[in-house]
């Protein structure tokens, strides 16, 4: 049994802190039950730190951002990196207005992020790619979502998640290419938050069962988590990740069977997400490739 999988996460029931947003926190926690986590959605700058310190991952949402709330982020993520807990960042629309810009930038500058998942666009303008931006959801046909994936995970060294059509994940040295899903997915608000969390889960759950390969493969310094052994932590990550694309994807096609519109999508995708096994993703499409 692979130990970044939905068995796992459900048997270690690992604790996934989120800063969310707001828009859809409730749905966040509910994602997150219904998998087999357990969320905690600490905001307060006075208490993040130490919510973030004994969590199992952090998954940080740009989503609805004040200045409050970026502060209360910083001060997780450098507390996740001293407590050696991986960080999922998701930049929500972060292209759209000077402040998510800058907000996103201190996040990245200052804390050591493990994930970055979002939407082409997003993860464009991450990369210092020029997209067409059409809010929170946008996409550009004329350009490879996973050439800025690639660029993505150059720039900022670490895993990096594009979810479209096909869910592109990347290192910036290897690709894979998850196709799993509903267009329903995008009919609702909140479904990239929703995945962001799970993977949080899946970090979580590989965290807590790896134990050993995740200590030799990290180390602290300087108040980072640094990466030792970076084929293995990378490896380790990608693997994560995409079990975590592949068991949402899954969930979301068995939701969309049975869901004649977007309210019933989205209650049967959480009845899905709790009744989801292991076997549900093995048979699910997903493709490697290496890029030079």
């Amino acid at each position: 049994m692979d130990n970044r999988s939905i068995s796992k996460i459900r048997q270690l029931n690992p604790l996934v802190h989120t800063i969310a947003n707001q828009v859809v926190q409730n749905d966040v926690a509910n994602a997150l039950l219904a998998i087999g986590a357990s969320p905690i959605m600490a905001m307060a700058e006075e208490e993040v730190a130490e919510v973030s310190s004994m969590a199992d991952a952090l998954v940080l949402n740009l989503g609805t951002p004040t200045p409050e709330k970026i502060n209360s982020m910083l001060r997780a993520g450098k507390a996740a990196n001293q407590a050696g807990t991986l960080v999922v960042l998701d930049p929500v629309g972060v292209g759209a207005t000077q402040f998510r810009k800058e907000a996103a930038a201190r996040l990245l500058q200052s804390v050591n992020i493990a994930v970055i998942r979002g939407n082409a666009s997003e993860v464009a303008h991450l990369a210092g790619e020029k997209w067409a931006s059409k809010g929170v959801d946008a996409q550009n046909k004329e350009q490879s979502a996973e050439s800025v994936a690639l660029a993505c995970a150059r720039k900022w060294q670490c895993i990096v998640a594009v979810s479209g059509k096909e869910d592109i994940i990347t290192d910036g040295r290897q690709s894979r290419v998850v196709e799993a899903g509903t267009s329903m997915l995008s009919r609702i608000t909140g479904s990239g938050c929703m995945l962001s969390a799970v993977i949080g889960a899946f970090l979580a759950a590989g965290k807590q069962a790896d134990a050993h390969q995740y200590a030799t493969g990290f180390q602290l310094k300087e108040g980072l988590l640094k990466i030792k052994d970076k084929h293995l932590t990378e490896s380790w990550i990608m693997e994560a990740v995409t079990q975590a694309h592949l068991a949402f994807g899954r969930a979301g096609e068995q939701a969309a069977a049975n869901s004649p519109g977007p309210g019933t999508f989205r209650t049967h995708l959480m009845d899905q997400l709790a009744v989801l096994t292991d076997e549900d993703t093995i048979s699910k499409s997903r493709e490697e490739r290496t890029n030079r």
